[in-house]
């Protein structure tokens, strides 16, 4: 497994990516909802603190196997969030089309 301190920077940058898109949207579409790509990029805040805190406090710290499985869990869970959220900025940007 890769370092706790890479989990973090990964995590960063998914979801600075996602809302580098969020501000993209709302910078070159003025047809678009903004209160709802707004609130887009404000889940996608909250999400981010919730899997960093999550990457910081680990289920079973002395059974290898279930930090494994935690963590790759927590992967799991960035990539499904990352996307629901880019799936929802794009379903925004279609209504305007």
């Amino acid at each position: 497994m890769a370092s706790v301190k890479n989990l973090k920077k990964d995590i960063d940058l998914l979801m600075s990516l996602v809302l580098n898109d969020c501000f993209s949207v709302l910078e070159y579409n003025a047809k678009v909802d903004n209160e709802a790509v707004l609130k887009i990029a404000g889940d996608v805040i909250l999400k981010h603190r919730e899997l960093r805190l999550r990457v910081n406090h680990p289920d079973g710290k002395d059974n290898v196997k279930l930090v494994k499985t935690y963590y790759n869990n927590l992967i799991s869970d960035a990539l499904k969030e990352t996307d629901a959220a880019l799936e929802r900025l794009s379903a925004e940007v279609k209504k305007v089309v």
